[in-house]
């Protein structure tokens, strides 16, 4: 789910060089209906799905000469999510529209190797729940979780006292509260480390990824806020460490790549012969540490608020992001305003403490729509 994008890209890379271990069963796109059509020509998949359904007929008239299966709508991708020979799905698609096909392809026990952190943001309670009541196992494809994920394989008997998330502290790492006011789009695309796509890379810029990060990592591993330690490491090598009962700190290293946690995902729990670069210490000598800066990036400290609240507000938090982050892409708003966004529509929608599903769907809508109103006012009042 979400082929076209920067995860997607990769996981098919990672399938072509693996071709007699893994089979393309169905891809799914939000928008970019022709980079879908080659990848589909490339993979011929059983069936393929765009969310938005006025390109449909586009997307079925490009492959009308292949046995391939089209459709379209974001219910569609929900179904092909759960048909009978999937065995895994890759949740590369971004925001709040992971949900729904998530929890579809949850309900008919897929394993699911989860790149959507947004997925278990908005409804990590339900997630989890659904998770254990089917049997289906989530595997992280993020390089932070992917990290603690491996470094507790074999630990089951011995419980991390706390997890250490790290993060690269994007573009901005520097910057003076005052020379954030001014920041373009073009500098907040520019990533000093990773290659991603554009919303996830703007979220690094602001650290709002990093208090996603620090919520998903509160529910695969079962932890409490307090047990989460955000660090910033500029050289992005350790790609997150786990601490136990005794002390011991457990790390997992390697170059900045999304396609090794893509394939640990994949192939789990053996691992699979890659050609990726290998990490050379004698090229980072020095490998640094420093506490984020939660005044000049507040987006980190309302993801710990929204986390230790609970209920609802994790989903409020993510739907305001959303709105900002779009707004942010489009120049409707500066960088620092998007901090602004979030705390209003926080602290203006109603709490929910105990959501069931329906209730993240219309928390969702109704942030957005005050997030939005927040945008066009351009100013904090509505």
């Amino acid at each position: 789910m979400g082929s076209t994008g920067s995860i997607g890209t990769q996981a098919l890379e990672v399938v072509s060089e693996h071709p007699d271990l893994f089979e393309v069963y169905a891809l799914t796109a939000n928008n970019q209906v022709d980079i879908l059509i080659e990848q589909a020509r490339k993979y011929m998949p059983e069936a393929v799905v765009i969310a938005n359904e006025a390109k449909y007929h586009l997307l079925k008239e490009a492959l009308s000469d292949l046995p391939i299966k089209v459709w379209a709508g974001a219910g569609a991708i929900a179904d092909v999510a759960a048909m009978a020979p999937v065995d895994m799905v890759l949740t590369a698609m971004v925001g709040y529209a992971g949900l729904q096909p998530t929890i579809a392809a949850i309900r008919a026990g897929k394993a699911i190797a989860l790149a959507n952190k947004e997925t278990l943001v908005v409804a990590g309670e339900l997630i989890t729940s659904l998770a254990n009541e089917y049997h289906a196992p989530i595997i992280p494809v993020d390089s932070e979780h992917s990290a603690i994920f491996q470094c507790l394989t074999g630990e089951y008997n011995n419980p991390p006292e706390k997890i250490i998330l790290t993060a690269s502290g994007g573009p901005f790492r520097t910057k003076t509260l005052d020379e954030l006011r001014y920041v373009t789009k073009n500098e907040a695309l520019k990533h000093p480390n990773w290659n991603m796509g554009a919303k996830v890379t703007i979220d690094s810029a602001s650290m709002m990824n990093k208090g996603f990060e620090m919520i998903e990592a509160k529910w695969l591993f079962g932890l409490s806020p307090e047990q989460i330690q955000i660090l910033v490491h500029p050289q992005s090598i350790i790609h997150s460490m786990v601490q136990f009962e005794d002390g011991s700190v457990l790390a997992q290293l390697g170059v900045p790549d999304m396609k090794l946690p893509i394939a640990y995902a994949f192939s789990y729990p053996k691992r699979m012969k890659s050609q990726a670069a290998r990490l050379d210490f004698r090229q980072y000598t020095t490998l640094t540490f420093e506490d984020p800066d939660m005044q000049r990036f507040r987006n980190l400290a309302f993801a710990f608020e929204a986390i230790r609240r609970g209920g609802n507000m994790p989903c409020i938090l993510n739907a305001a992001n959303e709105i900002a982050v779009a707004a942010f892409l489009e120049e409707k708003t500066d960088f620092l305003r998007m901090s602004d966004v979030i705390e209003q529509t926080m602290m203006r929608m109603p709490f929910i403490a105990c959501p069931a599903y329906e209730d993240y769907v219309q928390t969702d809508r109704e942030a957005r729509e005050i997030a939005s109103l927040f945008i066009k006012n351009k100013t904090n009042k509505l």
